[in-house]
């Protein structure tokens, strides 16, 4: 059976290279084993070793996947907003395009306990494949907020990279627990409404 990430091509894919059946298979049993392991202890009792473990899987196997936790958690995020955020519905006004973009990105780790200040950590590690996948990430979200903003808007790129700034600033808050993940979607939502008149 087919998932969500798995019809985004997202399942076939890594940091490092192109997956088989099999490998992303793994990928995902990993993945889903370090939420687990962050939901009962946290990122700073999260290690790739355990994370092996519990998925099934041989450390020296999950190190040629993921070359820290950072890397990892910064892979669950990936998959999760991949997934999670869909393609902009184009019949929308300009400023609820941009709201369902919003919400879309700043909710995909809500209601996953410590996931989110995990992810705000990994996303700010300096590995390079942490590094990679926030690269990537931060494409997949500009070009949704570009979709959702159209190229008929007099001053799309500085509104997108207005918005972009406020999302980041957004994730950093909630993901530093001093708002939810949802009040923090709604603020977004509020702030992005004073850069349009339409």
């Amino acid at each position: 059976m087919s998932t969500p990430v798995e019809s985004a091509g997202v399942a076939a894919e890594s940091t490092r290279r192109r997956l088989s059946p099999q490998q992303a298979e793994k990928i995902t049993k990993m993945t889903e084993a370090a939420v687990e392991i962050l939901a009962a202890d946290g990122f700073d009792a999260l290690s790739v070793r355990d994370v092996a473990k519990r998925a099934g899987v041989a450390p020296a196997t999950a190190y040629t996947y993921f070359s820290s936790k950072s890397h990892l958690v910064a892979e669950v995020f990936w998959r999760r907003l991949a997934a999670g955020v869909p393609e902009v519905d184009a019949s929308l006004p300009r400023a609820e395009r941009v709201a369902q973009v919003l919400r879309g990105v700043s909710t995909v780790v809500a209601g996953e306990g410590q996931l989110g200040g995990a992810v705000t950590v990994a996303l700010l590690g300096s590995d390079p494949d942490s590094e990679h996948l926030r690269w990537r990430i931060g494409g997949f979200i500009h070009d949704r907020l570009a979709a959702a903003v159209g190229d008929d808007h007099p001053d799309a790129p500085r509104v997108v990279d207005a918005l972009q700034m406020l999302y980041a600033g957004g994730l950093v808050t909630a993901g530093m627990g001093h708002l939810t993940y949802e009040a923090t979607s709604e603020r977004l939502v509020a702030a992005a409404a004073l850069l349009f008149n339409d």
